[in-house]
């Protein structure tokens, strides 16, 4: 993970335990597990959205196996069967 990937996850860890402690005093203990965990998966969501957007490749490029060298030609439509026109009553 490269360091801006953690000080991201620092950022959001400190701005959650920051919230966590304000609204202590108002939140049941039963609500506050739910919300910690609640927060975990947003977390894990952010990161991994992160991840993804730093490892894709760039202008939408497709990724190809690094194994194959050659590329597949893009396939071809068949021409219709029909040739005439369709007589019409």
């Amino acid at each position: 993970m490269s360091r801006d990937g953690e000080r991201l996850i620092e950022t959001v860890n400190e701005l959650g335990s920051r919230v966590g402690h304000l609204l202590s005093d108002m939140v049941p203990p039963a609500a506050q597990v739910h919300l910690l965990n609640a927060q975990r998966e947003l977390i894990t969501a952010l990161m991994l959205i992160y991840e993804h957007r730093v490892t894709a490749t760039p202008a939408g490029g497709r990724r190809r196996p690094a194994s194959t060298g050659a590329r597949r030609a893009p396939a071809r439509r068949r021409p219709s069967k029909r040739v005439g026109k369709i007589p019409i009553d």
